[in-house]
């Protein structure tokens, strides 16, 4: 049951969802699958691609959310980040595209992420695949589904010969330890990969250090609702909304799993 304080999230949920599937709508005109999006493109710092998608979608998160929440404090990817966030609450944690690489180039794996945090940890959290028509959703205390399907990993297979994806050096690294793995192809949006760890579709899913808030609050609460949990590599859960936005290494792994997979990522 759902603590009171959080009562308003399933009927918050459906209007997330919505906004989720209007956003994947606005941004399929401007994807070109194998080859170069039809939306102009820019770099910003690092040689970060960014897209007119990025920016569109972004905008039409930012009002629509703050509409249904409008106590709630912000923070995005493509929004400049302002410190007023860190004295609310609620904040809506976005990433209107994540794997923006991949959308510009035509690779089918990127995504809409959505969370909502309170107190530093995800409540709600959406992400929506559309060139998979696929949609991963959690609130707190109520389970996670994709495609309105129950998600859960409590059958997860030991790690042997399991499927890893994520950086190259991290994945070797894992092999070192725990004998042989399938390394699955990354997949360029790390929301999306973390949410097929809930799906059971990668069984191990590594992150590399600088993910940052947008990339990962919306699957860590759909990997929690589903019996995964994504840690550090001592055991430690992110925190969200705080002064930097940013995370070290990390390993999202079925919950029954965990204590082997994080000792074989610290050994």
């Amino acid at each position: 049951m759902l603590a009171p304080s959080f009562d308003f999230l399933p009927s918050l949920g459906q209007a997330v969802r919505d906004a989720a599937r209007e956003a994947g709508a606005m941004a399929l005109p401007f994807f070109r699958a194998g080859g170069q999006t039809a939306a102009r493109l820019w770099f910003k710092e690092r040689s970060s691609p960014v897209t007119e998608a990025d920016i569109a979608l972004d905008n039409f998160l930012k009002e629509r959310l703050s509409r249904l929440m409008p106590e709630a404090g912000w923070l995005s990817e493509e929004t400049e980040d302002d410190s007023a966030r860190l004295d609310r609450r609620f904040v809506w944690i976005v990433d209107p595209i994540d794997g923006t690489r991949a959308f510009a180039s035509g690779h089918p794996d990127w995504s809409i992420s959505i969370a909502l945090v309170a107190d530093g940890r995800p409540v709600l959290g959406v992400i929506h695949a559309p060139t998979h028509e696929q949609l991963y959703e959690a609130s707190l205390g109520s389970g996670a589904s994709r495609n309105g399907k129950r998600l859960s990993v409590s059958h997860a297979a030991p790690l042997d010969h399991v499927r890893v994806a994520g950086p190259q050096p991290l994945v070797d690294h894992l092999g070192r330890r725990i004998g042989p793995i399938e390394h699955l192809p990354k997949v360029p949006s790390l929301a999306l990969r973390l949410a097929r760890v809930a799906d059971g579709s990668i069984d191990v899913g590594l992150v590399s250090a600088n993910s940052h808030d947008w990339d990962i609050a919306a699957a860590d609460l759909i990997l929690g609702e589903a019996g995964a949990l994504l840690t550090d590599f001592d055991g430690v859960p992110p925190v969200y909304n705080q002064v930097r936005p940013r995370h070290g290494e990390m390993v999202a792994v079925a919950s029954r799993l965990h204590p082997r997979a994080i000792g074989a990522m610290r050994a």
